[in-house]
């Protein structure tokens, strides 16, 4: 698999249209796409998952009124449940050229069987994505199993350095009692299969990820990989706050951490932004939740004091693109941001 920052082909969306996710906020949560696909859309193709033509015209308003480029933006026929694309959409390998052959690199696609996070019972039009993916792209189609029996992941459980190391979290996989994706898998087996799906010779574990994930510990809330060396880490500084002690733990897990070469990566702390309530209910704020497009990184901003100290962060280690800020306070009522949103196609 290779690593977000690699040339992409393209980013894969899915037009948001479940109101259940962002409860009289809908309207507003298309402006966002529409900044999104704005800030996306002049380094690579965007494929927006469509549930229908009538939806295809509403999209092609909100983007053109947007500023838009939509000669960039390919239209999707495909019903969906949720607009969650890293989770459900396609995760694309890629097979490296091999010394002395003429072997052609190409990609294919990895079926993780989505089941909505093993928490809710609407997933059977999001699970056929990648399938629609593959024949859309004429790609081969890896069916993703451990002993005879579907595996399932999500995109926004695992982040990989492109060299040979991947990051999770126990919280979202190994808990054996809270959304249990593969009931009875070890350590060892999700280290093994993703090893076998994903290319990858070394796998990483974090603990916890922020109170309020719904996911219950996705990675892209909590530490990135920036370049094959680097990782961004989320740090809460406030002691009384309900994240200090789980985000602390991941502190101290991540100086024992390795690479795929034995090295040890350099962290570099993520602020956090004060906590976001709706209804009483916290919400997963996270400036982790960025994507790295061709043109830009995007990252989700809160009207906060530190969402400057997290751009000039990320500014200072994303030499090669511009680092843009999107507001993502209503985005985030839907329990994710823009990772959760976007899944890269790679060149």
């Amino acid at each position: 698999m290779p690593a977000e920052w690699a040339q992409h082909a393209a980013t894969w969306l899915g037009w948001p249209h479940n109101e259940t996710d962002w409860p009289d906020k809908i309207d507003t949560i298309r402006w966002v796409y529409g900044e999104m696909v704005r800030k996306i859309a002049p380094g690579e193709i965007v494929r927006l998952l469509v549930r229908h033509q009538a939806e295809e015209k509403l999209a092609r308003r909100y983007l053109a009124r947007a500023g838009c480029d939509l000669k960039n933006v390919e239209f999707i026929s495909h019903p969906t449940n949720r607009g969650w694309t890293r989770d459900s959409g396609p995760i694309f390998v890629k097979r490296q050229k091999a010394k002395g052959k003429r072997q052609k690199a190409d990609t294919a696609i990895v079926h993780f069987h989505f089941n909505a996070w093993a928490k809710y019972d609407d997933w059977q039009k999001d699970r056929k994505v990648p399938e629609t993916a593959a024949r859309l792209l004429r790609k081969r189609l890896f069916n993703a199993e451990f002993n005879g029996k579907d595996f399932v992941i999500e995109g926004g459980g695992l982040d990989v350095n492109g060299r040979g190391t991947l990051l999770t979290t126990e919280e979202c996989y190994l808990d054996p009692k809270v959304q249990v994706r593969n009931p009875g898998l070890t350590r060892a087996d999700y280290g093994a299969t993703f090893k076998s799906y994903l290319g990858v010779t070394n796998v990483l574990w974090l603990a916890n990820g922020p109170v309020g994930d719904d996911t219950h510990g996705h990675i892209d809330d909590i530490c990135r990989f920036v370049n094959p060396t680097t990782l961004v880490l989320i740090k809460e500084t406030n002691q009384k706050d309900i994240n200090y002690r789980p985000l602390a733990e991941n502190w101290e897990r991540v100086r024992d951490l390795r690479l795929e070469d034995g090295s040890r990566p350099e962290v570099v702390p993520l602020p956090m932004p004060a906590p976001i309530f709706f209804d009483g209910c916290r919400l997963p704020a996270s400036y982790a939740n960025f994507y790295i497009a061709n043109a830009a990184v995007i990252v989700p901003t809160f009207n906060d004091p530190n969402d400057r100290l997290a751009l000039g962060t990320l500014g200072e280690l994303f030499k090669d693109r511009p680092v843009v800020g999107i507001h993502a306070v209503d985005l985030v009522l839907g329990f994710g941001s823009l990772h959760c949103l976007t899944q890269q196609q790679p060149a």
